[in-house]
């Protein structure tokens, strides 16, 4: 369409632009205060992104839209663009908040149930067999950032695998914590790292992988840091940003870094799955999904038997 077409299909307010005509908004777009064709664009793009890759976080889609050339790659297009209209967005009901990934743990409650039945049902309906019991291996995925949780979980939840999120350098309780449970597994252990490209970022797993080592003892660990390494930033065109100077680990770094967020979600999720799935031996992984779906049945059958409680 021409300027003149979308600018009638905004005023009339019926349906999100297309790309191209996304595009063709921006690349008529004048300096200054941005019209309302600009921002309705804008809009478009973020609700086509956000529905495509969901669920992200704001930062991905910050990045997201810069790689798309819609807007610039400041912190000024980050939180007076993206999050204002994000959020304007949301509380419009044009963009479910469930497409956006948030891991902060908003409420901390004991499980209860109305009743016994109640509690019967919900055992039967989330009954999950561990995955990695009669594996040779096990696997942990470790993440830098909570916000990026919501995006890897729906992977690490699948295999049945711990997703530990430091939130930036973890405490040595927490370390201590993961290692004593690594030790006890004894079995093979691999941690795949998640983090930033920065003075920090690349400090954060030497540490911690240095910390796991001395508390877990003989436990075998192969530590690896799969996200970001240097060479996916061209690979991936990852968007970069000028390294901070007040991190105190910045000498001795270059001028650029990049954020996890950066990368793709979608290969963010591929990531993740390809480092847990080439660890999983594919008949115990069968056998297990088996003896599951048996002992879900038994467990249906003895709900109904115990006085008709399923489904209740």
């Amino acid at each position: 369409m021409g300027m003149a077409e979308i600018k009638a299909v905004i005023d009339a307010d019926t349906h999100w632009l297309s790309w191209d005509d996304i595009h063709e908004v921006i690349g008529n777009a004048k300096t200054g205060r941005r019209s309302k064709y600009e921002i309705a664009a804008i809009e478009s793009a973020i609700y086509l992104t956000v529905k495509e890759l969901k669920p992200m976080t704001v930062r991905q889609l910050f990045y997201q839209l810069v790689s798309r050339k819609v807007i610039d790659k400041t912190e000024a297009e980050y939180k007076q663009t993206v999050v204002r209209l994000l959020s304007n967005m949301r509380r419009a009901g044009q963009i479910p908040f469930s497409w956006i990934a948030d891991g902060t743990r908003w409420q901390r409650k004991p499980d209860t149930h109305r009743n016994l039945s109640a509690a019967l049902n919900e055992m039967h309906r989330y009954y999950r067999r561990q995955l990695w019991a009669e594996q040779p291996n096990y696997v942990e995925i470790w993440l830098e950032k909570d916000a990026l949780s919501g995006v890897l979980y729906d992977v690490t939840s699948e295999y049945d695998v711990p997703l530990m999120v430091t939130r930036g350098y973890p405490s040595l309780s927490f370390l201590s914590n993961a290692a004593e449970q690594i030790a006890e597994i004894r079995k093979p252990t691999h941690l795949f790292y998640f983090g930033d490209f920065d003075p920090s970022g690349v400090d954060i797993p030497r540490k911690v992988e240095r910390d796991l080592r001395e508390f877990s003892g003989d436990a075998d660990i192969a530590f690896e840091v799969v996200a970001v390494k240097p060479w996916q930033i061209d690979a991936y065109g990852l968007q970069t940003r000028p390294t901070k100077t007040t991190d105190s680990r910045a000498k001795n770094f270059g001028s650029e870094s990049v954020e996890v967020d950066a990368i793709h979600p979608d290969q963010l999720r591929t990531i993740a799955r390809n480092c847990i799935e080439q660890l999983i031996d594919p008949e115990i992984l069968e056998g297990t999904r088996l003896v599951e779906s048996a002992e879900r049945d038994s467990l249906k059958e003895f709900i109904a038997g115990w006085g008709g409680a399923y489904g209740q």
